[in-house]
């Protein structure tokens, strides 16, 4: 009996155990995951591996200071905003430093950053500065010379005290310049490119649950006073794509919408049909240690209709499709090579990503798995319109795992497009996506009747003219009986 008890208790402490521990993903010091249907965490191969870390003694530069930003152009030059040195550190792909602009000529005297915030480099390679506890935004040329600066901005929607502190920003190809602005909550500021200030582009709306209405009915003039007042958030970071979409994340961890897509009329046109919203972690503690939703502050877009959220509270990577679907997740915190201390930006360099860790003070680039490429090869294809090749990829990714319900969804809708309906069908039942089901659905059956129309009609038809006969060959047998007796009366 207390054998039997021993081995009892033993197997529901390591099921405790099992079922406690996230999942780890071979060769790294992390787990990865997505969310299936039912809200369940599902444990996934690596996308992404550690490769290596950089520091600034690496560099040969001397240590990083609490750097703030990280910059990757499309060639692969690398700029590293070290804001604790006041400093910009430009290298190329390889890690080569070309250059570190740490003061610049302006109006015949030395000027230096303050703390700057973030940083930017345009297709011809101007490096836009967010100099933050200077005030100001500074435009430098490659080579370190100072192009213009944008500061002070004018307008009367602009209170009489206001003070720009810009800490992010991003520039499109017309050199217009969307700014996250320090104690801003009208939205993101925007300035065209000669410097002035135009105006807000999506603001971020707040509205009032249920509950918190029904308390501030109840609550006395004292308590309502110590409230939160319901006034829009700060934005946190800000990234644009090749189309011109301005792409931005909000610092507010109970936001349901802190990811934003803005065309040019500031309106959010992000796609959000995953099953979840897109906002990080769906699932997390109310309360403990770790607990609330993720806290995202930075954006990437990595192409192929793809982008990638930083959540610097968990130290989380998550990376989504054009559809809103979450292809990945990734990271964590701790001092192992491969995750983070305080990570405020992430980038691309190639087909690799890499984050820049201020806690660290180094940045950690991670290379792409088998999985993690194959993945990314599908969802471009089938962005691109390739979907007859992206069904072949997809089902390689199937093979690496088979629990993948974004495979099944993403076979599916490529055999949609190529109006093979029926097959679509059953892959959308696989991946538990209903609407896409009802679209196969209806489009099959519109198949079927069209292809068949002609037999159903012939079959109707005689059902129809045989209907008819039986009638009339009723009521002339009925005719002939009573004709019959009365001719016998």
């Amino acid at each position: 009996m207390i054998l039997n008890k021993a081995l009892i208790i033993t197997a529901i402490i390591s099921f405790i155990a099992v079922n406690a521990a996230p999942p780890v993903s071979a060769g790294a010091p992390y787990e990865a995951y997505t969310y299936n249907y039912y809200r369940d965490s599902v444990p996934l191969p690596a996308p992404f591996l550690p490769d290596r870390s950089v520091s600034g003694s690496d560099l040969g530069v001397g240590s990083f200071k609490n750097p703030n930003d990280l910059y990757v152009t499309e060639d692969g030059f690398i700029y590293i905003l070290d804001s604790g040195n006041n400093r910009i550190i430009c290298t190329d792909g390889n890690w080569n430093v070309i250059r570190v602009i740490s003061s610049f000529e302006n109006a015949g005297k030395e000027d230096k950053f303050n703390n700057p915030g973030g940083v930017f480099v345009t297709e011809s390679k101007e490096i836009y500065v967010a100099d933050t506890e200077n005030s100001r935004i500074v435009v430098l040329t490659n080579q370190g010379k100072l192009v213009k600066i944008v500061d002070n901005p004018q307008s009367d929607i602009l209170p009489g005290n206001f003070k720009f502190n810009p800490v992010k920003l991003a520039v499109d190809k017309a050199n217009r310049i969307f700014v996250v602005a320090r104690g801003v909550f009208e939205g993101l500021m925007q300035f065209e490119d000669k410097g002035g200030f135009i105006g807000y582009v999506g603001t971020i709306n707040v509205t009032q649950s249920f509950t918190d209405k029904l308390w501030r009915r109840l609550a006395t003039d004292a308590q309502r006073e110590r409230m939160q007042l319901f006034i829009p958030t700060e934005f946190s970071n800000v990234d644009i794509d090749s189309k011109g979409f301005v792409y931005s994340t909000n610092i507010d961890m109970n936001m349901q919408n802190p990811i934003k897509r803005l065309n040019p009329s500031g309106q959010d046109v992000i796609k959000r049909f995953g099953y979840y919203p897109n906002m990080g972690d769906v699932r997390y503690r109310i309360f403990g240690n770790n607990a609330g939703p993720s806290k995202l502050t930075d954006i990437k877009v990595i192409g192929g209709g793809m982008y990638t959220v930083l959540d610097s509270f968990r130290g989380r990577l998550f990376t989504y499709n054009d559809e809103g679907e979450l292809l990945y997740a990734f990271g964590g915190r701790g001092t192992q090579l491969g995750v983070f201390n305080t990570p405020v930006a992430v980038e691309r360099i190639g087909d690799k990503l890499a984050v820049l860790d201020r806690g660290k003070n180094n940045v950690v680039v991670f290379r792409p798995t088998l999985f993690g490429s194959s993945v990314h090869k599908a969802v471009t294809l089938h962005y691109n319109g390739n979907d007859e090749e992206a069904v072949e990829v997809w089902k390689e990714v199937l093979r690496l795992n088979s629990n993948y319900d974004i495979a099944y969804l993403g076979i599916g809708r490529s055999l949609l497009m190529e109006k093979k309906n029926k097959e679509a069908m059953e892959y959308f039942e696989l991946g538990m996506q209903r609407k896409y089901y009802s679209v196969a659905y209806k489009r099959y059956r519109r198949e079927v009747m069209k292809e068949h129309f002609g037999t159903f009609m012939t079959v109707l038809v005689t059902i129809m003219i045989a209907l008819v006969s039986f009638r009339f060959v009723k009521k002339w047998r009925k005719r002939r009986t009573v004709n019959r007796e009365a001719g016998a009366l």
